[in-house]
């Protein structure tokens, strides 16, 4: 799609075909815990995504090359709270032809996201503290300050609880 194309359809303008243009580029640009929860792998939800992508790294990790290099269900139960049943729908899921031909379109089209070596060592200061965020925060998004927050192994809740020990405004 180009801005050219988009401004000859109906009721759509310059402006508006190239604020679709950039918003479609932008939407390019994802992190691998995200990338994997959108492709939709049954039982996977948010924060399985973010397990899977810490501990993994890259796709190419979790995916493999080959059908042959691809993770195996033992190698994903060693992935913090995946069991059975998420490990074998996951192994399946990168089994199939058809969902790594299109994980590979969506590259070829610009689909990309920050990859990093597994830091399953790394210190996690905030471990076991549950933050809430709320507000606006004058420097970042709350979605940037929720990755922060889990990068530090802090849990983010969505409502305050008597479980949430701080709240973040």
């Amino acid at each position: 799609l180009g801005v050219a194309k988009l401004a000859a359809l109906d009721r759509m303008a310059d402006k508006s075909a190239a604020n679709l243009v950039a918003a479609l580029d932008k939407s390019k640009n994802t992190t691998l815990p995200r990338f994997l929860f959108a492709l939709g792998i049954r039982h996977v939800g948010e924060t399985t995504a973010k397990d899977l992508a810490r501990h993994f790294g890259k796709l190419d990790a979790l995916m493999g090359l080959s059908l042959e290099e691809a993770a195996t269900v033992e190698q994903l139960l060693e992935v913090p709270d995946v069991g059975p049943v998420v490990a074998e729908s996951v192994h399946t899921f990168f089994q199939q032809p058809h969902n790594r031909e299109v994980v590979e379109q969506l590259r070829a089209v610009g689909v990309h996201w920050d990859e990093s070596e597994p830091n399953a060592r790394a210190p996690k200061p905030l471990a076991g503290k549950t933050f809430v965020i709320t507000g606006t925060l004058p420097t970042l998004s709350r979605d940037e300050a929720k990755d922060k927050l889990e990068a530090a192994g802090a849990q983010v809740a969505g409502s305050v609880s008597k479980k949430a020990g701080y709240v973040v405004a």
